[in-house]
């Protein structure tokens, strides 16, 4: 029988075998401080080195892709696929392309994935992609170029049954189509091989605002077990694209107060709120090339904060939806000393592990990435169902299923994280879905 494990000893071996992966060791140093019990009390999960097979992708593909800008000029990006665990179902995550992509970004962000296709309650694996590609700037002829570029190294590593994609950070509707249609061109095969496709081809309904949605549905969760609602609620949500957006969408809807908005170049203060009406000019201002939200300021009278997070603004709740670990410590010190009562993550590790400390100790309530973002790869799990029966479905069941996936989603953290007189969700949500993966890859053996 192998001997109990360290945590100190595991991350030390993990951090030899990856070096310079920082985003990676720390989400992986934040998942098994919560497994690692479960581990050291099951014989079979030691014997058969269970966390460092779940700590190890089964594959990374790496490649080159060579497009042609307006101009002629041939350009060169890398791209990359991990393909993480795949013990529960296909490989399933989002396409990132953004400078910042790299091989630690994208494996934190498979190993997250895994965790959160499993609380689903899906049949999915975990994975991501994407490409150090800015397309900022670009018009749509070149992004087309660069699209079919990148699916004519991907198309060989995708199929419904392998590894199906979707969109995430700069890879919405008009990516996911020029890359669905290159795929058709390159398999001469129609088949549900992406998500986040338009309705005209097979997409679902609510794709776009289910992670967002999603967000408040399990806010709305977590906020009634301490007798509260969204109703009434000041918040305050970082970021303006597709999760913020729709974040603060379904927060109006709920009775809330959404006063600020932001990018990565600061952030705009709205004491009169933000309205259905903002929300659409944000939407439609943030599609021109390298446009910021300043210009709000002038068009309804806010304040403009440059370079400035959010967080130093007064709220009862803060929705961090812009990108990993943009709410540090002092960060949360300020959130807890302005009221502010739950933090429920829109993006993935947003949240520091020094700041997660700050919020535990506060006592605010606190949602992980991988339970309060799983909105969106849930109606992935749902489009990915619906083309395999070559049908599709309405908006209002679309929602309802999601609705009760968020609510089953709590109801396990609940139940895996509960702590003396309060529920640790981080704990609850890492166990749940630990539990989950751990069992099938036990059941089927090494590999």
């Amino acid at each position: 029988m192998a001997k109990k494990i360290s945590l100190n000893k595991f991350m030390q071996g993990l951090k030899q075998r990856t070096p310079g992966e920082s985003e990676f060791h720390q989400a992986v140093g934040e998942v098994i401080t919560d497994i690692l019990p479960l581990v050291n009390e099951e014989p079979d999960y030691r014997d058969t080195n269970i966390l460092e097979r779940l700590t190890e992708p089964e594959r990374i593909i790496s490649f080159r892709i060579v497009w042609e800008d307006d101009r002629g000029r041939v350009k060169v990006n890398r791209g990359y696929r991990v393909q993480f665990n795949s013990a529960i179902g296909p490989y399933k995550g989002g396409l990132r392309f953004h400078p910042t992509v790299n091989q630690s970004i994208l494996k934190f962000l498979a190993f997250e994935q895994t965790f959160k296709n499993a609380l689903t309650g899906l049949p999915m694996g975990g994975g991501k992609g994407g490409s150090d590609f800015d397309p900022r700037g670009c018009s749509d002829r070149e992004i087309r170029r660069f699209c079919n570029g990148f699916m004519l190294e991907l198309h060989r590593h995708i199929k419904p049954d392998v590894d199906v994609p979707a969109g995430d950070i700069n890879v919405g509707a008009r990516e996911i189509g020029f890359l669905f249609g290159a795929y058709h061109r390159i398999t001469n095969e129609f088949e549900g091989a992406l998500t986040g496709k338009g309705l005209s081809f097979g997409g679902s309904e609510m794709r776009t605002e289910a992670t967002g949605f999603g967000l408040l549905y399990f806010l709305h969760e977590m906020l009634s077990t301490r007798g509260a609602s969204v109703e009434g609620q000041r918040i305050v949500i970082s970021g303006a694209g597709n999760v913020a957006t729709h974040a603060a969408q379904k927060a109006l809807e709920l009775g809330a107060k959404v006063v600020t908005l932001s990018d990565s170049r600061g952030f705009i203060l709205d004491e009169d709120g933000v309205t259905d009406e903002k929300i659409a000019w944000v939407r439609r201002h943030k599609q021109q090339p390298g446009a910021s939200l300043e210009g709000y300021a002038d068009e309804f009278g806010a304040t403009w904060h440059p370079g400035k997070t959010p967080w130093g603004v007064a709220c009862t709740v803060a929705l961090p939806c812009a990108t990993q670990n943009e709410l540090d410590i002092n960060d949360a010190r300020t959130l807890a000393q302005n009221g502010c009562r739950a933090v429920a993550e829109g993006a993935n590790m947003p949240v520091t592990a020094a700041a997660r400390a700050v919020i535990d100790e506060a006592g605010l309530l606190y949602a992980p990435g991988k339970a309060a973002n799983a909105g969106g790869v849930a109606v992935s799990g749902l489009e990915i169902s619906q083309n395999r029966m070559s049908r599709s479905r309405s908006r209002v069941d679309v929602d309802d299923d999601l609705k009760a996936i968020m609510r089953n989603i709590h109801s396990n953290c609940v139940r895996h994280g509960e702590h003396g007189d309060r529920v640790d969700y981080s704990r609850g949500a890492n166990r749940a879905g630990f539990c989950k993966v751990a069992v099938a890859m036990l059941a089927q053996g090494f590999g």
